[in-house]
Parts: C-alpha cells; structure tokens; sequence
C-alpha cells in the first residue's frame, strides 16, 4: 500500500530559487522540473530564518536511508550546476533530490527513481543545515513599509 505523501517544509528563499531554476529549466529536464513543481505545490512555505534545522533545504548535508535496500548514503542537496553523485552532491531536479526536499528528520517518502520499484526514502539526520542570508537593516525597513536608506 503506497505511503500518503509527508508535508513538506520550503524556506522563501530556496522557494523562490527553485521557482528562478523551473522556469528555465531546459525541454529536455521538462519531467524532473514538473515533478519539482509538485512538490512546490504541496510544500508549506516559511520564513529562511523559521525554518527548522532539521528539514532538508538546498545545501543541506543529511543523512538518508534507502528502506527497500536498507542503504545509508551522505548526501547534499544541491542546484543542478553544483552536482556531483561522486562526492554526494545530488541535484534537487534528481529523482532522489525532488523527494527529499522539505523533508524533516525521521520522515519517510515512497518515490518512483529510474528503471527501479518505488523506494522508501527516510532521513535519518540533517548533519549541517546552511544558517539563512541575514537580512540587511535597509531590507527589513522595506519590508515593514519604510524608505531604504
């Protein structure tokens, strides 16, 4: 029986990342970035500096185990450019990257990878969350209404 969905945690900033990435996104990515999409769609959207530090955000390192394999794997979910599988950089427009986004420890996820059965992703730890941009003097009196300096 397929699990139900987890919900899923965004920051605004890495919200607005992936929606610069989606729309120019080349045809040949068009299935990767419409599955990105929906979990975009379905993602609750926080403040950066509110979001937990043990959800998976763009440049987190985690911990995720494969449940169907029971392989552990160190992984950190980065932008498409950034890839590298060799040194467990994965792409959040990868199968496995899209999956885990705005997951939170101990959450699992059953999601289809390429030429495999579904598989039962969970995270097992979030070793290193990246801290969130700190927001200039000038950007935060924009933001309450008032004239930048």
């Amino acid at each position: 029986m397929p699990l139900p969905l987890p919900d899923i945690l965004i920051s605004e900033d890495d919200f607005e990342t992936l929606c610069d990435l989606l729309a120019s996104a080349p045809p040949s990515a068009r299935l990767a970035a419409d599955r990105l999409d929906a979990e975009l769609a379905r993602a609750r959207i926080v403040p950066a500096a509110e979001l937990p530090a043990d959800v998976v955000a763009l440049g987190t390192r985690v911990i995720v185990e494969e449940l169907t394999s029971d392989v552990r794997r160190v992984i950190t979910l980065v932008l498409p450019r950034d890839a590298d599988a060799d040194e467990g950089r994965i792409s959040v427009l990868s199968p496995v990257g899209s999956a885990l986004l705005g997951l939170r420890t101990g959450q699992v996820i059953e999601w289809s990878v390429p030429a495999r059965p579904k598989a039962r992703f969970c995270i097992a730890a979030v070793l290193h969350q990246p801290a969130p941009a700190p927001v200039s003097p000038s950007a935060r009196s924009m933001a309450r209404g008032g004239a930048a300096a």
